[in-house]
């Protein structure tokens, strides 16, 4: 651009802005501190509107969290009562099973002791053979001979 049509374009945003101003202020149908007051106003009410929506917002809010909360305690008592009766039947299985294996152990020692004095008497007194059985015919069966190979010709 050439400096004749910047200022050219430089002059003409000032005289436009001095007549806008102009016309503004003889033709503005009220005076300035009336305008002034109108604006104020116009932002009092959104000011105002804008903190009736937060109340009301909150108000909503706080009701549905009122609403909830005897829901969240009801669960909540019925959450602790589960876990109280499950500690209550964890404690009697840790003593049942405490009872069992006490049980257990003392039939295992028992059995020990028993084992204990029976193989001591065992040792303890000389080995004995059985007398043998009366009555008893024990019976030898010797297997059937074998059958002569293909190449074998049987003894006569």
């Amino acid at each position: 651009m050439s400096a004749k049509s910047v200022a050219g374009v430089l002059v003409g945003s000032i005289v436009g802005a001095a007549a806008g101003f102009a016309a503004g202020v003889l033709l503005a149908p009220r005076t300035g501190a009336e305008s002034r007051a109108m604006a104020a106003d116009a932002v009092n009410d959104a000011w105002d509107t804008a903190v009736d929506s937060y109340e009301r917002g909150t108000r909503i809010v706080n009701e549905k969290i009122s609403a909830t909360r005897p829901d969240m305690g009801a669960t909540t008592d019925e959450l602790r009562a589960k876990v109280d009766l499950a500690r209550e039947r964890m404690d009697q299985l840790r003593d049942s099973l405490s009872e069992n294996v006490t049980s257990v152990s003392a039939q295992v020692q028992d059995a020990v002791s028993n084992v204990t004095d029976k193989v001591a008497a065992a040792t303890a007194s000389p080995f004995e053979p059985e007398a043998e059985a009366e009555g008893v015919h024990v019976e030898v069966v010797e297997d059937e001979p074998e059958a002569p190979a293909a190449d074998e010709t049987p003894a006569e």
